[in-house]
């Protein structure tokens, strides 16, 4: 029996995640732009080399600029930042010719691609390698450089569709 996409959605959401936002940059003829979106679907591949992925769907301008750029960046976000993550999600409307960059601090490390100044951490990638994954594609990026913020912040998690932070896990009996 097919599964449909109302079950496996339902089933997803017990899979907590780290939420991030990725974010690239292209030039053209009209001038630089920035495009950036809310992704749970981001993980460690390998440290040697030092890879990433990420998986973004094709249909977004993020996508586009992407594939364009071959770069990208990924913002690891704080507890702090749910609002950050909705307005990347586009849950927030913009004002009228806004953009989802509109006053929040960026800076830029190797590729240019515009980095979250406030984030927990930080990633900036090149395309390594790029897969089809059907309405996804998922990117294999090249660490290029990398940050972190205080250790003193908890990340930002998304669980059964709505945000949480980290506690503390209770010691475990080899640890008594």
């Amino acid at each position: 029996m097919p599964i449909d996409s109302a079950s496996l959605r339902d089933t997803l959401r017990l899979w907590g995640s780290g939420v991030s936002i990725v974010t690239t940059m292209h030039e053209d003829t009209e001038g630089h732009h920035n495009a950036g979106m809310t992704v749970s679907a981001f993980n460690s591949l390998s440290l040697d080399p030092p890879l990433i992925l990420i998986c973004l769907n094709k249909n977004t301008t993020t996508a586009q600029f992407v594939e364009q750029s071959g770069v990208f960046a990924v913002s690891i976000l704080s507890d702090d930042q749910s609002a950050l993550s909705d307005r990347f999600a586009g849950r927030i409307e913009l004002v009228q010719h806004e953009d989802r960059f509109h006053e929040v601090p960026t800076m830029t490390a190797i590729t240019g691609s515009p980095i979250l100044s406030d984030a927990l951490a930080w990633l900036d990638c090149k395309i390594h390698t790029r897969y089809d994954g059907s309405t996804h594609w998922i990117v294999v990026g090249e660490v290029l450089a990398t940050g972190q913020r205080d250790f003193e912040s908890a990340p930002l998690i998304y669980f059964n569709r709505g945000y949480h932070t980290t506690t503390p896990a209770l010691p475990t009996s080899s640890e008594r």
